[in-house]
């Protein structure tokens, strides 16, 4: 597995292969909170100056993505807090390369550039309907903030508000 920056002309496929990694959610959620995901993830958020766009490509092919905003940026919209970390945003790893250790390598991968960057945390943000991800950054070490959740549609879903202490990894 080779972790690297995204190519420019690499995002309209990863933008789709992130849909399509969490449209399996669609079926468990409102009809206007996945249209307000699918906005989110689809947007130009990764894009923005300063931000990291991650792969991991495996035997040639992108086989997930992850997104890095640097530390007090608007990682959310508006909706969210601005911390003095990281924060790891748009997880997504292609149906066909689940359970081979994708989603840990690029988490390890944001852990490692926070590092580098000198900083003591890293923070993110899942849905509580993702408990796929709630489990996989519990395992990780990730403790729960609920003081930085929010719910952007006002429909009773919370996204729930995780930070890993890089002193512990």
């Amino acid at each position: 597995m080779i972790l690297r920056d995204a190519a420019a002309e690499e995002l309209a496929y990863i933008r789709e292969q992130r849909i399509e990694a969490y449209r399996e959610h669609a079926r468990s959620i409102p009809e206007a909170h996945w249209q307000a995901l699918e906005r989110a993830i689809s947007s130009g958020a990764d894009a923005q100056p300063g931000v990291d766009l991650i792969v991991a490509e495996i035997d040639g092919a992108i086989a997930g993505s992850v997104v890095l905003f640097p530390a007090d940026t608007d990682a959310y919209g508006g909706q969210a807090d601005r911390q003095d970390y990281p924060e790891i945003r748009m997880l997504a790893v292609s149906s066909d390369y689940r359970g081979r250790g994708v989603a840990s390598a690029l988490i390890d991968e944001c852990v490692r550039r926070a590092k580098a960057s000198g900083h003591r945390a890293i923070g993110l943000h899942t849905g509580e309907f993702m408990k796929d991800a709630r489990q996989l950054y519990g395992k990780l070490g990730f403790e729960r903030l609920p003081q930085y959740d929010f719910q952007p549609a006002d429909d009773g879903i919370t996204v729930m508000a995780f930070r890993l202490a890089l002193d512990k990894v």
